[in-house]
Parts: C-alpha cells; structure tokens; sequence
C-alpha cells in the first residue's frame, strides 16, 4: 500500500487592490512564511465601487509581487472573478492536487455570509482571516461561518493600518509603496501627485 502526500496548502488572495499599500505588502509577505505558496489577484469586488479599471489595479499588484521577489509567491489574474466560487472552480482545474486556503482580511467576515453561494464553497476551502486594525472578529461571526460549513483559522500577522480605501478619501503617498510610483507618475486616479 503506498501513502499518497498530504496536499500542498496554496494561499489564495483576492483583492481590489485600489491602490495597493504597505498593508497589502506586509500580507503577502506574512502569508510567505505561513504557506508554501502564495496566489494574488486585483479582482473587480461586486460590493465596492473601484476608483481605478482593474488593468492598471492589476499592474500595480503585478510591481508589488515582483519587488517581494519571492518564487513562492505568484500573480494569478486568470483567477480573477467578482465571485469567489468562481475563483475556487479555476483554482481547482490549475492546481488540482493542492489544498486551497482562501484569505480575507477580517473587515471582511461580516459579510462574508452573504456571498454568492457561500455555503457551496465554504466547506472545500480552508479560510484563513487576516487580522485588521479596527476590525475585531466576534465569536458570534466566527460561529455564523461554522454555520456555512467555514473552517476559519485566524492568523497571527503583523499588518500595518493602511487601507486602500483611506488612500482614496485622503490621498497619501506615504502608505503607496515605491515600486508603485512609476506607474502611478504615469496614471494617477488616486490624486497622489496633485499638490
């Protein structure tokens, strides 16, 4: 009888990045040292308006996985969907014999229940949540996903508050990290460069 390996765990990160910040850096490169592999993708988000199209959201996560410089870590946009079942079909077909680990951020678990189908792909995912600063998880959200067939498993990570979002309102150059800025001299949608 010959025993088969246990899958390789492969990190799944979906995000707007709109733009990406230094928050977004210190998460890949935290889920570097929990997983084996590491996914990314700028997605277009059904519940978010996007301030930039997804093909220059897309470039500037492109710069940031390349400056991490890590072969671990990879941009995956074909797997890109507004709907994370989608997203799970496609990881499956290109990685078959991995273990998906879906990664949100912890702003994200209040509405996580109300994702498209979410009590279809919870169950074939692991989900792993990221802690943010100002979004504390309750039991009660933990247990509303056991609920959806979730196996959540909080990470213990060190992610600075910078939020895309609060790039947005108040623009600030300082929480864009530099590998963005040639692009962004190029394409400013963030208002970045404006005095």
């Amino acid at each position: 009888m010959t025993l088969s390996a246990p899958p390789t765990a492969i990190a799944l990160f979906g995000t707007s990045a709109d733009p990406p910040t230094h928050g977004h850096r210190a998460l890949l490169e935290g889920l570097l040292t929990h997983y084996p592999q590491v996914a990314t993708w700028a997605s277009d988000n059904p519940l978010k308006q996007h301030t930039a199209p997804l093909a220059l959201r897309t470039a500037l996560l492109a710069a940031l996985v390349e400056s991490i410089g890590d072969p671990r870590l990879s941009l995956e946009q074909e797997l890109s969907s507004p709907w994370t079942i989608e997203t799970l079909e496609r990881v499956r077909r290109r990685w078959p014999q991995a273990e998906p680990v879906f990664v949100i951020g912890s702003d994200l678990v209040e509405q996580l229940p109300r994702w498209r189908r979410a009590a279809e792909w919870l169950p074939g995912c692991r989900l792993a949540i990221a802690p943010r600063q100002g979004w504390q998880l309750a039991p009660e959200q933990l247990e509303r996903l056991r609920a959806l067939g979730a196996r959540p498993e909080r990470l213990t990570l060190q992610v600075p508050a910078s939020a895309s979002s609060g790039i947005r309102a108040r623009p600030d150059p300082q929480q864009v990290p530099e590998e963005l800025w040639p692009l962004l001299r190029r394409h400013d949608p963030y208002g970045l460069l404006t005095p």
